[in-house]
C-alpha cells in the first residue's frame, strides 16, 4: 500500500463511520504513523508503506474508529502555535482556552515586565507556557494536582523554551503558595457532576475525570480559586478564569463576595462567554 492509498482508505472508513471530520483525522494520522512531514505525504506519494508503518497505521484506525480523539493517539496537540504533549492525566488543549491567554496579554500593560504568575489546575502546562512564551521576563508556577499532570507540563515548557522561568508543584489549588503574585490564570474543572454521564464520548471516555467534574453546580473550583487567589494577588493583580458557556453571571455573583472587580468577560470563536478577567481591587 502507498502512501496515498492508505491515505484515501483510512478517510473513506472515517467518513462512513460518521465522523465528520475524517480528512483531517486521516491526515493526521498517516503522518503520525508514517513519521513523516506533510511535504512528503506530497511530494512522495507513491511511497510504499513498511511493515511497521501499516500496522501502526492499521493500531491507530482502531483507536479512532473506537472514537479516542486523534491528540490522544498521535500523543500531541497545538496550542498557541506550540506543540504539547498529553498524557492520560491532561486534557487535550482546545482552541477556545487560547481566549485565557489573549486576555491576560490584552491586560498586562508591559509584556517585558517581569511578572509572576500562577497557573492553577495546569494540566499540560499550555496556559503557562503559551504566556510565558509571549512575556519574556516573566515567571511562572504551575500547580496541579495530579503528579503526572506536573510531569507532562514540565516536559512542554522544556520542550518550548521556557522551563528554565517556571515551576511546578503538587498543591489543591492555591494552598501551598505564597505570594504576592501579578496574575493567577486557570481552567478549572467546571462541568456539574450530573451533566458529565452525557458528554461527548470522546471526553466523557478519554478526558481525565478530575479535570472535568466541577462538583454538583460545576462552581465548586471557582468557589476555592476566588477565596485562595485573595490574598497571594497584590493589589491591582489579575485573575483570569475560563468558565462555562452558562456560568457568566454565577461567577460575576462569587466575585462580588470577594474584593474582586470583574473587569469584562470573554467570547470564545462560538461567540459563547468562555472566560472571566478580575481584578483585586
Amino acid at each position: 500500500m502507498t502512501r496515498a492509498q492508505a491515505l484515501r482508505e483510512l478517510r473513506q472508513a472515517l467518513a462512513e463511520a460518521g465522523f465528520g471530520t475524517a480528512p483531517l483525522d486521516a491526515r493526521l494520522l498517516v503522518l503520525s504513523a508514517l513519521g513523516i512531514a506533510p511535504t512528503d505525504l506530497i511530494t512522495r506519494p507513491d511511497e510504499p508503506l513498511t511493515p511497521d508503518q501499516t500496522e501502526t497505521l492499521r493500531a491507530y484506525a482502531r483507536r479512532r474508529l473506537a472514537h479516542e480523539p486523534v491528540a490522544r493517539i498521535i500523543g500531541e496537540r497545538e496550542f498557541w502555535g506550540l506543540p504539547f504533549s498529553l498524557s492520560p492525566e491532561t486534557l487535550v488543549p482546545r482552541p477556545d482556552t487560547e481566549t485565557v491567554v489573549e486576555m491576560a496579554l490584552s491586560l498586562l500593560p508591559d509584556r517585558q515586565a517581569p511578572l509572576i504568575l500562577a497557573d492553577f489546575g495546569t494540566g499540560s502546562g499550555c496556559i503557562l507556557t503559551a504566556l510565558l512564551h509571549e512575556l519574556p521576563r516573566a515567571k511562572g508556577l504551575g500547580i496541579d494536582r495530579s503528579l503526572g499532570a506536573l510531569r507532562t507540563a514540565r516536559g512542554n515548557a522544556e520542550r518550548n523554551g521556557v522551563g528554565e522561568r517556571c515551576l511546578f508543584a503538587l498543591s489543591d489549588w492555591g494552598s501551598a503558595l505564597a505570594g504576592p503574585l501579578d496574575l493567577i490564570v486557570s481552567n478549572p474543572p467546571y462541568i456539574a457532576s450530573p451533566v458529565i454521564p452525557g458528554l461527548d464520548r470522546e471526553v466523557r471516555e478519554h478526558d481525565p475525570l478530575l479535570a472535568l467534574d466541577g462538583g454538583p453546580d460545576g462552581l465548586e473550583a471557582y468557589r476555592v480559586i476566588l477565596r485562595e487567589s485573595l490574598p497571594l494577588l497584590r493589589p491591582g493583580g489579575l485573575l483570569i478564569l475560563e468558565i462555562g458557556y452558562d456560568q457568566a453571571e454565577a461567577l460575576t455573583t462569587l466575585a462580588s463576595s470577594h474584593a474582586l472587580e470583574v473587569l469584562t468577560i470573554a467570547h470564545d470563536l462560538s461567540d459563547q462567554p468562555r472566560c472571566v478577567a478580575l481584578k483585586r481591587t
